[in-house]
């Protein structure tokens, strides 16, 4: 019960199904009143209705092992053909029953109609039997010189023939066709009922000038050139049965002192005697023996053939429909026990996750629920705990960057409150350094607060950009430009590494933001004498913008979260360096919303490399 809700509910329906099929079984055993006829009726049409049953029930034993399967055979041919057919062992045991089926009394006739036995039936198609006495002339299709054998039936033996084996006859026959027309022959294909794919040609006209065919093999004229070898060639299944008959009906002839030779018909060999027609009881005897013995473990056993008048049940009597609403409860009652069961495992889940879902309305993130199982249900168990932890992992961001904030803007306006205050109280007067020194704490706040805009647009997705078509390279060396007194103040040389143009679609300038950050943050955290390289490169596939510098560098433990918000990979450095602690993320931000991304390396001690790569398209 912990698989597929769909295979759950696929096995209800189907156990529903059974039951309904059961019930089903009993009315009919149960309800019928009509006693079966055990006679076959003495007229010609009878005969023929009934010699086309004979017929269908042994094709089906020449081409199964078993009788396992013919229930449905038999319900097809009874429905069909007005007549109760049973089929039962030679002990009486029945194998399939029609009456049965249709819910008619067990009774079967006194006397079975025939024996159907595929291992001794000479009208059936086989691998080929051995005795001479079997020879006969058939006529196949307007022919009577063709010699085969009564185990054969045919002189093209389609017995064990499996679909590739016929449909490579198909394209030998075909072939032999085109070999035909081309020399002028009319010829074509047969291939009807149990027939294999044979090529007949002309053999002359009738005299309403209707065209005679023939079927053609070997030694009619002119088809030795167009015959392809293996068209008219036995089944390697009959082959094999052939091979095993042989030997049995040898080994037993040698046994016997008979004297014989062996013939060969289109594949498939036989012994005769010595003598012709000198067929001796224990030459006759030998072959058939072997035959039956061969042919044992490929046809069904023999069985006994009864057949009758069809029996029907009304299921509209009024007994049939007592009986009919009776076990109708009985099945509605089975189904309902069966669905409450399931149901109830099915709906547990499910009641645990609206729980869990209603504890997280009124607040508490830390809900889950437990998941056991594979199945769709356990997925969606999984999904939710996912989206608890997801939602209270942002919770916790959420509140820190709060924090954060409260803390970034604390500093600066109690610094100007702080110098407001003092100038009021005549501590310090208010001159020109101190209006310099509110006007930077200002543009700090001013910093901040454009720098958390800036986020709240990403983070709704309303981060706007205009593209364009710009050149990189440009932009570059115009954020190099821009920074350059900065880094003279701080001691840092700050150049351009380029090579021609480089043009790509972007907002140039949330290019020459996300760039500043990082040049800002390089000429930061270098010391004087050190270097910052701004660089442009194309790759495969776009460009990589690089600031590289030789400074602090970074310690490996802090990589993975340098680009989260408000995160320092020294604590040390405070608000005095200059940096809201948002830089980074927003340079993040930038360069997704152009389809880009940013990567960094870095070693301590040793400086680092920002990478953010941008789509040439």
């Amino acid at each position: 019960m912990r698989r597929s809700v769909l295979i759950r509910f696929l096995g209800l329906a189907l156990a529903v199904a059974l039951g309904a099929v059961i019930a089903t079984a009993v009315i009919a055993t149960y309800s019928t009143s009509e006693k079966l006829q055990g006679e076959i009726d003495a007229n010609t049409g009878q005969l023929q209705v009934d010699g086309q049953i004979y017929g269908e029930l042994s094709k089906y034993a020449s081409d199964h092992p078993t009788w396992s399967g013919v229930d449905k055979l038999v319900h097809d041919l009874a429905g069909k053909l007005g007549r109760r057919i049973a089929v039962t062992e030679p002990d009486g045991t029945v194998i399939a029953d029609s009456a049965r089926m249709l819910g008619a009394g067990p009774e079967l006739p006194s006397v079975p109609a025939a024996t159907i036995d595929a291992r001794n039936d000479g009208t059936l198609k086989f691998a080929g039997a051995l005795s001479l006495s079997a020879v006969r002339k058939t006529t196949v299709l307007g022919r009577a010189d063709v010699i085969t054998s009564a185990g054969i039936g045919s002189p093209y033996p389609v017995w064990g023939l499996t679909e590739q084996e016929w449909h490579e006859r198909e394209k030998l026959a075909q072939k032999a066709i085109d070999c035909f027309r081309a020399q002028g022959v009319t010829a074509s294909i047969a291939n009807g009922g149990d027939a294999a794919p044979q090529v007949l040609i002309e053999s002359g006209k009738l005299a309403n000038g209707v065209s005679q065919m023939q079927v053609s093999k070997p030694g009619v004229t002119g088809s030795d050139r167009c015959m392809p070898p293996g068209l008219n060639a036995p089944s390697a299944k009959a082959k094999i049965v052939n091979d095993d008959e042989l030997r049995r009906a040898t080994a037993c002839l040698d046994a016997a002192g008979e004297k014989y030779t062996i013939a060969d018909y289109d594949g498939l060999k036989a012994a005769e005697p010595k003598t012709k027609g000198a067929v001796s009881e224990a030459f006759a005897t030998c072959t058939t023996q072997a035959r039956s013995e061969a042919l044992t473990p490929y046809v069904a056993p023999p069985a006994k053939l009864y057949l009758g008048a069809k029996s029907a049940f009304n299921v509209f009597s009024g007994e049939g429909m007592l009986r009919t609403a009776a076990t109708a409860l009985g099945v509605l009652l089975i189904a309902a026990l069966v669905m409450i069961f399931a149901g109830r495992r099915l709906v547990r889940p499910i009641v645990a996750l609206t729980g869990a879902a209603q504890r997280m309305r009124n607040g508490d993130h830390a809900a889950r629920v437990p998941v056991t199982g594979r199945d769709e249900v356990a997925r969606l168990g999984n999904a939710f705990n996912e989206m608890a932890e997801a939602i209270q992992r942002h919770d916790f961001q959420r509140k820190a960057m709060v924090s954060d904030v409260a803390h970034e803007l604390r500093t600066p306006l109690a610094n100007i409150k702080g110098y407001l205050v003092a100038s009021e109280d005549g501590v310090v007067p208010l001159d020109g350094e101190l209006v310099t020194s509110l006007l930077e704490e200002t543009e700090l706040l001013e910093h901040l607060v454009a720098d958390l805009q800036d986020l709240a647009l990403a983070d709704a997705g309303m981060l706007r950009l205009h593209p364009a078509p710009r050149d990189l390279t440009e932009l570059a060396q115009q954020v190099v430009l821009a920074h350059q007194p900065a880094a003279d103040t701080a001691g840092v040389a700050l150049t351009a590494d380029v090579q021609g143009a480089a043009t790509a679609s972007v907002d140039s300038a949330r290019i020459r933001q996300a760039l500043g950050n990082l040049v800002s943050n390089a000429i930061r955290f270098t010391p004087p004498g050190g270097n910052v390289v701004v660089g442009v490169r194309r790759v495969d596939d776009g460009y990589n913008l690089t600031v590289t510098d030789n400074g602090t560098g970074i310690a490996d433990e802090h990589l993975p979260h340098l680009f989260d918000r408000f995160y320092r990979a020294e604590q040390s450095r405070s608000r005095s360096t200059g940096g809201s602690g948002l830089g980074l993320a927003i340079t993040k931000h930038l360069a997704e919303a152009h389809g880009g991304r940013i990567t960094v390396t870095s070693r301590l001690g040793s400086g680092s490399t920002f990478t953010i790569w941008i789509p040439a398209g």
